[in-house]
């Protein structure tokens, strides 16, 4: 159904561009890298044959695809994100191609000893025989969400070399901003109208999701007392005592490399500082409103406990959700999941439905009245080096796109 040599080839294209956004930034976009792709992607976007395309001052790109003779057909709309997760060096990409993948160890950079086995990715023994697009160990792949990018395209560029497959009005969207949770700030859901949408933002082959995690994002402040170390005693307070301190109160079972499925958790993911002020960044997550908003509560009980043990102001603690459970908004309209699921069963995909243990543009999306499942684009061990995409799972996200596409065509608004 669709070629691989061109489907590799619009992935590495799209990888040539550091997209990283930037957590600390308070712009839009975050980073002014984003843009050279984004007015790639405009001109790609027009080259394909997608009408109304636009680019706007903060980055956001959207295109139409007409109908095609079902204009009584629900409006349907696909979102991927153009920016790459901060967590690793996002660029230049170094890739590779692995074909016929044996099973075995990969080794993704000889001269640093950097390899990959299925003994650490149990996942990578599912793809024996098949393609794998990898790192070279000093960069992330981009796959999240550059993958979903390519699906996207490609599955428009399909429907217009094929038109006797009938279709309603099809509307896409390429945000900014989503790996550091502002991607949804400036979206226009009015101007965007579509009746539902669907991001292609999911990570192994089958995946389909419509919950994801309440997510909050804390900073705290722990201000010490620097005094020199020679005339410390009962003067100095040293920020890094009490940082340290806090990370050992928080509960050592819940969090990211110990829980899974619906479990939610605790994660210190950024330091910064020293003895005088340590700046500690924070993820809350819970897939449970209720346990989410105890999980605050915890975190103020700390702040609380600290000022009371080190003095008032020594501790500040400053937490802002970021989005939530899209369930409470997908339930309503959970036909928009069937239609997604039988578009997968029709491209010979079972359907993996699971919670997100993450969020999408969707979430958010799904609370400013676009309702918005999430569906796979075939990578894995994203944020990192050992990032990698089987090609056939890309092929298949390409597919379902189309698939859903031809189903919502049969639909009646």
């Amino acid at each position: 159904m669709f070629n691989m040599q061109e489907i590799v080839g619009r992935f590495a294209d799209y990888i040539k561009f550091d997209t990283a956004s930037d957590h600390d930034s308070h712009s839009c976009p975050s980073t002014d890298k984003q843009i050279p792709f984004a007015r790639y992607l405009f001109q790609e976007l027009r080259a394909v044959g997608f009408q109304q395309v636009t680019l706007d001052e903060n980055g956001y790109i959207m295109a139409t695809l007409p109908s095609n003779g079902c204009e009584d057909a629900p409006t349907v709309g696909f979102i991927a994100h153009m920016d790459t997760s901060p967590d690793a060096s996002g660029g230049p990409v170094g890739w590779q191609l692995i074909k016929n993948y044996d099973g075995g160890r990969i080794i993704l950079n000889q001269e640093k000893d950097i390899t990959m086995s299925p003994e650490e990715f149990p996942e990578l023994a599912s793809y024996k025989g098949q393609h794998l697009l990898v790192t070279d160990g000093t960069t992330l792949l981009g796959a999240d969400d550059k993958a979903g990018i390519c699906a996207i395209i490609s599955a428009g560029e399909y429907l217009l070399q094929h038109p006797e497959i009938p279709h309603g009005t099809i509307r896409i969207a390429f945000t900014p901003d989503e790996e550091i949770g502002k991607s949804s700030d400036h979206f226009d859901v009015d101007a965007f109208g579509a009746d539902f949408a669907y991001t292609v933002d999911g990570g192994a082959i089958g995946g389909l999701e419509y919950e994801n995690f309440n997510a909050a994002n804390a900073a705290v402040v722990f201000k010490g007392r620097n005094v020199h170390t020679g005339d410390a005693k009962n003067k100095m307070i040293n920020a890094l005592t009490m940082a340290a301190e806090w990370q050992q109160l928080l509960p050592q079972a819940e969090q990211p490399e110990t829980t899974d499925g619906y479990e939610g958790f605790y994660h210190c993911h950024q330091i910064k500082g020293d003895v005088s002020e340590i700046r500690l960044g924070m993820l809350i997550r819970d897939h449970d409103r209720q346990r989410f908003e105890k999980r605050k509560a915890y975190l103020r009980s700390l702040a609380s406990f600290m000022n009371d043990k080190y003095g008032q102001g020594r501790v500040e603690l400053v937490c802002r959700d970021v989005y939530y459970n899209m369930r409470e908004r997908i339930e309503p309209v959970m036909h928009i999941v069937e239609l997604a699921k039988t578009a997968m069963e029709r491209a010979g995909i079972k359907p993996v439905i699971s919670p997100i243990r993450g969020g999408t543009d969707g979430a958010r999306l799904s609370f400013k009245g676009l309702p918005c499942p999430n569906i796979f684009t075939g990578g894995h061990n994203f944020h990192g080096i050992y990032e990698y995409l089987p090609v056939q799972s890309l092929e298949k996200s390409c597919e379902t796109v189309v698939e859903i596409i031809r189903g919502a065509g049969q639909l009646k608004r």
